[in-house]
């Protein structure tokens, strides 16, 4: 009744698709963007609400910027600092007269206070950006200092991915799209199909994107990975059903039946694929780091709706132009693939040897890698990358953390900061009794030198460490840090700053990864019970792309380089849910071929037939990723790009060589344990 509706009234269903997404395009760019990760914490860790603590007391965030002046007096210095003083959106600035009375020689003062600040005539200014306009206030900083000076920080890495995101979106779209019309001209008759299959699934994503002004707001990795994500992963569905469309056009000389038929017969298999992706998606929306349940509603939502443009849109934009597809058809470029399954199959015992002997320590490398939980270093060849090492080259690493204790015991506070000026790392420490004077009582100094230390409440100490913003060093500063307030003021005091987030949200993705790759294991093994009807059959398929998966996230930690955690968590979820189709795919048709042969028969013929499918749909999300990879100057999309073409490839490589291994040597257990498999009967 629906397939005869959609068919009856194509010229309307294609025209109303068509509608909405024009006004989906217009709609996304309404849709704001945030390149905030601390905002994706949960409201109970302690780095937020500390944060909504200093918001409500002082003026002015965290110092998320450092400003590096060459070749600078201290006065020339003093002029730089009151301009970008001067800059709306700044707060917070410190230099060397913030620390010490730079009136008097800065010879006679401490020279390590004095070297946190001015080495070698180059000046170093730390200051605050309000959040939410990072783009515009660091470009009248760059504007002030010139080209010579440099200036890093969290609040410029955000402003440069913010920058670079809109641009890079247009590269990777720009190198994506002729790339996946090639591989689909050459895996099709028609020269006009691929554009069909493009058009329905360009449609669903264009809508999804729309469709997120009702969610109101997106982060950067849903912007930049969901949408070309979407695309790879849902093509398979339109594959399907025109290539089931063009098979009953063989057998049927009326279209619209051909089309009934296609619709009818492939409807369980797009089922089956976008059920999988579907539920392993849904875990991602579990996570508390709300960065991966941004990412898994946008794709939930995008599965949902591309499976809707496949089997409404697409049939009724086929049948209308299905003469155009006649008219443009032409020889296949890459001929049937022929006794390749014989080839393969030989591989089965090697392929099974070397699985068994990588799988082990695969998963527990993937699990041990060097994970960085931030957004990771800007690119050398940036401004932003170079100048960062400008800086470090001279004035060493520097990271930032305001403690907030309870104000009013003066001598305690001088105590803390004594205690704190002694930890391991911290290069000074900035507080009112080491820079003004513990015996001056702060209400006979005038508000313009208090305002920085004190609030009504609270008392604000300002430590420096000589760390990276994360890492072991960097965490354990943190924890010295949190213990030594909570000796002296107990569950009174409040730690802020990048490294205190980073530390948050290790704890938290680290609890998340539990949670969601159980979650995706789980839902896509009873998709695949459902499908297949068997106890056996979801463990083999599970087995071979989780362990695609393991060896994909251990690559990092044999070849020593570290890897963004976000993109660990995310990959661990999307490759097992986007690339376990390829498995049902061969599992289904030698399901199909089991029952007229053996089993060596039956893989062999099933590979022959089905190889070209699986490469065709694991090229395409293997292009995906790695043209993220490539285009994307934002460490947290690079890795997850680099991850998934990679690991896409790893899934291919695994299905057409250690899945049919894997049949083979336990068909006898697959047969027992599968409902009505009737199999053939060997002699």
């Amino acid at each position: 009744m629906i397939v005869n509706s959609i068919l009856k009234h194509k010229k309307s269903v294609v025209i109303i698709f068509m509608i909405i997404a024009v006004i989906s395009t217009i709609t996304q760019f309404f849709v704001s963007v945030n390149y905030n990760m601390v905002d994706y914490l949960p409201e109970e860790a302690p780095s937020t609400i500390a944060m909504e603590v200093m918001d409500q007391e002082f003026e002015g965030s965290t110092q998320n910027v450092r400003v590096m002046l060459e070749d600078v007096t201290i006065q020339e210095a003093l002029e730089y600092k009151d301009q970008l003083a001067s800059v709306d959106g700044v707060s917070n600035v410190m230099w060397l007269d913030d620390a010490i009375d730079v009136k008097t020689p800065i010879e006679m003062a401490d020279q390590d206070t004095v070297e946190t600040y001015y080495k070698d005539n180059n000046a170093l200014i730390t200051l605050s950006i309000r959040e939410g306009e990072e783009v515009e206030i660091t470009n009248e900083i760059y504007d002030i200092i010139g080209e010579n000076n440099a200036m890093s920080g969290e609040a410029l890495n955000t402003a440069t991915s913010q920058t670079m995101a809109g641009k890079e979106s247009m590269y990777a779209a720009a190198f994506l799209v002729p790339i996946i019309i090639i591989i689909l001209v050459v895996s099709t008759n028609s020269w006009i199909e691929p554009v069909f299959f493009l058009t329905a699934i360009g449609v669903s994503v264009l809508i999804n994107l729309g469709t997120n002004i009702f969610i109101g707001e997106v982060s950067f990795v849903t912007q930049s990975v969901a949408p070309i994500l979407q695309l790879a992963v849902s093509l398979d569905y339109a594959i399907f059903l025109l290539h089931s469309f063009s098979d009953y056009r063989e057998k049927v000389s009326d279209p619209k039946e051909a089309m009934k038929l296609a619709m009818k017969k492939s409807f369980p298999a797009i089922a089956a694929s976008a059920s999988t992706t579907f539920f392993g998606f849904i875990a991602l929306t579990f996570m508390n780091f709300e960065i991966g349940s941004d990412l898994g509603i946008n794709l939930v939502k995008g599965i949902v709706l591309s499976f809707i443009s496949v089997m409404v849109f697409l049939p009724a934009l086929t049948l209308w132009l299905y003469k155009w597809m006649d008219k443009t058809q032409h020889k296949p470029i890459i001929p049937k693939f022929k006794n390749v399954g014989k080839r393969i199959v030989k591989l089965r015992i090697p392929s099974i040897l070397i699985v068994l002997v990588i799988i082990v320590p695969a998963f527990l490398a993937q699990s041990n890698t060097n994970f960085i939980y931030g957004i990771g270093e800007q690119p050398e060849q940036t401004r932003a990358g170079s100048d960062l090492i400008k800086i470090e080259e001279t004035f060493g690493k520097s990271t930032p953390v305001v403690l907030l204790v309870p104000k009013g015991d003066v001598a305690q506070e001088e105590e803390l900061v004594q205690s704190l000026e002694n930890v391991d790392n911290v290069t000074s420490v900035l507080a009112y009794t080491n820079t003004v004077s513990p015996v001056i009582p702060p209400e006979y100094l005038e508000e313009s030198i208090t305002e920085q230390f004190y609030s009504e409440n609270y008392s604000r100490i300002i430590i420096y460490g000589n760390t990276d913003t994360e890492g072991e060093r960097a965490f354990t500063l943190v924890e010295e840090v949190n213990q030594l307030a909570e000796d002296y003021y107990g569950d009174s005091s409040y730690l802020v700053g990048e490294s205190v987030t980073l530390y948050d949200i290790k704890h938290t993705v680290e609890q998340d990864n539990k949670v969601v790759n159980l979650l995706t294991v789980i839902s896509i093994a009873i998709v695949l019970l459902v499908t297949f009807r068997s106890l056996s059959i979801p463990i083999v398929l599970l087995l071979t792309i989780q362990a695609a998966v393991w060896i994909n996230l251990a690559v990092p930690y044999f070849t020593n380089s570290s890897l963004v955690y976000v993109g660990y968590l995310i990959i661990s979820t999307v490759q097992l849910a986007a690339t376990v189709d390829y498995a049902i795919l061969l599992m289904e048709g030698y399901k199909e071929n089991r029952q007229q042969m053996s089993a060596l028969r039956a893989i062999k013929q099933t590979l022959d037939e089905k190889l070209f499918s699986i490469a065709v749909s694991a090229s395409i999300l293997s292009s995906v990723g790695f043209i993220l990879w490539i285009t994307s100057s934002n460490p947290v999309v690079s890795s997850i790009g680099l991850l998934l073409g990679r690991g896409a490839l790893l899934a291919f490589i695994m299905v057409v060589i250690f899945l049919p291994a894997m049949l083979l040597v336990f068909d006898k257990v697959i047969k027992k344990t599968t409902w009505k498999a009737n199999y053939y009967k060997e002699n």
